[in-house]
């Protein structure tokens, strides 16, 4: 099959997920627990607020109605790119992601290239040492890095790094003299504020990529034109940098293209422990608040990020290997 009908699949299938994943969302959200009406005007606001005055605001924000036609104006309303506004703040939703999104973007993105960095090499030199000392030892760390929850991880660095040692900050993007800086001062205060939930975002992902790494090399070593190369004596060096690595290339940018959207879609727990002003904090909020509509704007950006991020890592890897048939 050739990559236009492809595309045309999986671009339907895209919009048919976009749409029902938000609608369980919706679903969810509509019926947990809490009266976002009374958690608009605050705690307290049964006594204060007459009955007429608490059905009218119910009407205003539409939830006196069926669920289902609640569901049906949004959708009307997001295919129009009209998120609606914030019910605790009254702002654009598309405004308060747009200003989060920067934070947990220059993350995965950080994270990721990091991951990247240290994953190819680490994970050919494993392969070129396959049972050495090397590759047990490193393979046990990896193990224990993915075993351990990164929240964990940043519990730790916390209490360690920042309570005891006093070392780097332990919460939030910028410092609170940020803007009395220099322009050098403040890259190293925000380079200082970024260090520790980097690591927390690269360590499950640089011990998924560095085990998936050996994992190809291993299988592309034994294939038939590596040991023809072998036969005609290229050394070691240029048959694992020359060969192998660009043919476990293939496969890693088509697995980036799937682990980006999920990091960012993943940093929820995260952004809440260091207490950092993107999107997976703004989800906790928002959730706390019943401010659903930017819980469904959120739903919907974390969504399309996902799904983009899937259809490129397959698109990728037909363009970076022509010999790869969509047969499904």
């Amino acid at each position: 099959m050739g990559m236009g009908p492809y595309l045309a699949r999986r671009v339907l299938l895209a919009v048919l997920t976009l749409v029902g994943v938000p609608l369980v969302s919706f679903v969810m959200t509509r019926l947990a627990p809490g009266d976002p009406a009374l958690a608009r005007v605050g705690e307290g606001a049964t006594v204060r607020l007459s009955a007429p005055a608490y059905e009218q605001l119910r009407e205003y924000l539409q939830l006196d109605r069926p669920i289902i036609v609640q569901y049906g104006h949004w959708l009307g309303r997001v295919l129009r790119f009209d998120f609606g506004r914030s019910w605790s703040s009254g702002r654009p939703v598309l405004e308060r992601i747009g200003e989060r999104l920067g934070a947990t973007m220059s993350l995965a993105l950080i994270s990721l290239g990091l991951a990247l960095a240290i994953s190819i090499p680490w994970g050919l030199y494993s392969a070129a040492r396959a049972g050495g000392w090397f590759d047990y030892a490193g393979g046990m760390l990896l193990y224990a890095i993915y075993a351990i929850p990164n929240y964990v991880i940043a519990i730790v660095l916390i209490a360690v790094v920042s309570v005891k040692l006093g070392w780097l900050p332990a919460s939030g993007r910028h410092s609170l003299d940020y803007a009395l800086l220099s322009f050098w001062g403040r890259v190293l205060a925000l380079a200082k504020h970024y260090v520790l939930i980097t690591i927390c975002f690269t360590c499950p992902v640089l011990a998924y990529q560095t085990r998936f790494v050996r994992a190809n090399a291993l299988e592309m070593v034994q294939a038939p034109f590596i040991r023809a190369a072998r036969a005609k004596g290229v050394g070691e060096w240029n048959v694992y940098v020359g060969h192998v690595f660009r043919n476990t290339l293939i496969p890693l940018l088509t697995l980036l293209g799937i682990l980006f959207p999920l990091v960012v879609s993943g940093s929820v727990v995260l952004e809440y422990v260091f207490q950092w002003p993107g999107i997976g904090s703004l989800y906790v909020d928002s959730i706390l608040a019943r401010d659903y509509p930017v819980v469904m704007g959120l739903t919907v950006v974390t969504a399309v990020m996902v799904l983009l991020g899937t259809l490129l890592a397959d698109v990728s890897y037909g363009l970076v290997d022509p010999r790869v048939r969509y047969e499904q």
